[in-house]
């Protein structure tokens, strides 16, 4: 059915959902799963006039979270390992979270993507925008949503 399942996560107790949903389908199936965090790039733009950040600074913050977005896509590998499932975490540096999502999914030829879902409606959708609703929209291949 199923041979590699992405699941992102950002380490909320929402996201913990899907990788507990993900690890049980790929145990009921037979597949991998491959967990994906989504690290942003340090800001590089600043206003005018405003005091520049050194380049070992920058440095020093994106390896920061470099390592934090590691430690939360392991804990995909490590609830997979609970369930005698084949499993790797990622991550992606990136400021287009969907996009970053919709590249682990073909790079890891994934054939689903398990993701969590915030539910948010109205003005806060539109300022917050909806990667769910990127990746289920953009995507090639199906998304299981979890709310």
């Amino acid at each position: 059915m199923y041979r590699r399942i992405l699941v992102p996560t950002d380490g909320s107790p929402l996201s913990r959902k899907a990788i507990r949903s993900a690890v049980e389908l790929a145990a009921s199936v037979g597949a991998e799963v491959v967990g994906v965090n989504v690290v942003p790039r340090y800001p590089t733009a600043f206003f005018e006039g405003g005091n520049g950040v050194s380049p070992d600074e920058v440095a020093r913050a994106e390896r920061q979270w470099a390592e934090q977005g590691q430690a939360i896509a392991d804990e995909v590998s490590k609830a997979a390992a609970k369930a005698g499932v084949k499993a790797r975490a990622i991550t992606v540096r990136s400021d287009l979270v969907a996009e970053a999502i919709l590249g682990a999914v073909r790079k890891n030829r994934c054939d689903l993507v398990v993701m969590a879902s915030h539910g948010r409606k109205g003005l806060k959708r539109l300022l917050l925008g909806s990667e769910t609703q990127h990746v289920l929209t953009h995507g090639a291949v199906p998304v299981l949503v979890l709310r």
